[in-house]
C-alpha cells in the first residue's frame, strides 16, 4: 500500500514548507532529545569532522615530511663531494711538493720517480671511491659502454666488430659508466 506522494513524485517536489522557521526549530528540537543522546545525523557530522580532522593532519604532517626531505636534499648535495675533496687534499699537496721539487730538481728520474708516486697515489684513492677504469682494447664494441669514433679496416678478420685503439679510456662509477670510452673500431 503506498501514499499519495509516492505515487506522485512531482506532487511531492512541489511541496514546499510554509514556515521554514518552524521546520528549523523542529530540527534542531529532534537532534536534542530529552536524555542527552546524539541522534544519527548529529553522529554523522561529528564522525564527518572527526574524518575532516584526521585528513588535515594528515595533510599537513605530508606537507612536514616533503619539506623536510626537500631541505635534507638540498643539504645532501651541498655536502655530497665533501669527503672527496677531503680525500683529495693529500693528493694536491704531493703535487704542490712535486711541483716545488721540479724547479729545483736537476735529476729527471727523481721526478717522474715522485710523479709516478703521486699518480698512484691517486689511482689507488679513486678506486677506494669506487672508480673503475674500462679495459676496452681487443674486447667486442659495446654501444652501451663505448662511443664509437671511427672505423678503420681491421688488421685481421678476428678483429672486425672489436676494438681496435682507446682513444680515451672509459670509467665506471660503482658498476655505473660515468665515462663512455672513446674507441676506434675494426670494420
Amino acid at each position: 500500500m503506498s501514499t499519495a506522494a509516492e505515487q506522485n513524485p512531482q506532487e511531492q517536489e512541489n511541496i514546499q514548507p510554509e514556515n521554514t522557521e518552524a521546520t528549523e526549530s523542529t530540527a534542531t528540537e529532534q537532534a536534542e532529545q530529552p536524555n542527552g543522546e546524539a541522534t544519527a545525523s548529529e553522529g554523522g557530522s561529528s564522525e564527518a569532522d572527526e574524518l575532516r580532522d584526521k585528513y588535515l593532519r594528515l595533510h599537513a604532517e605530508f606537507d612536514n615530511f616533503r619539506r623536510r626531505t626537500s631541505k635534507e636534499r638540498l643539504e645532501l648535495f651541498k655536502t655530497a663531494n665533501q669527503e672527496l675533496m677531503v680525500a683529495l687534499i693529500p693528493v694536491l699537496d704531493d703535487l704542490e711538493r712535486a711541483q716545488a721539487a721540479m724547479k729545483d730538481a736537476q735529476d729527471v728520474n727523481a721526478v717522474r720517480e715522485g710523479v709516478e708516486l703521486v699518480f698512484s697515489k691517486f689511482q689507488n684513492l679513486l678506486q677506494q671511491k669506487g672508480l673503475k677504469s674500462m679495459d676496452a682494447v681487443g674486447q667486442p664494441f659495446d654501444a652501451d659502454v663505448h662511443e664509437a669514433i671511427t672505423q678503420i679496416p681491421a688488421p685481421s678478420d678476428e678483429m672486425k666488430g672489436k676494438v681496435i685503439d682507446q682513444v680515451e679510456k672509459g670509467y665506471y662509477l660503482n658498476d655505473k659508466v660515468v665515462r663512455f670510452a672513446k674507441v676506434v673500431i675494426g670494420a
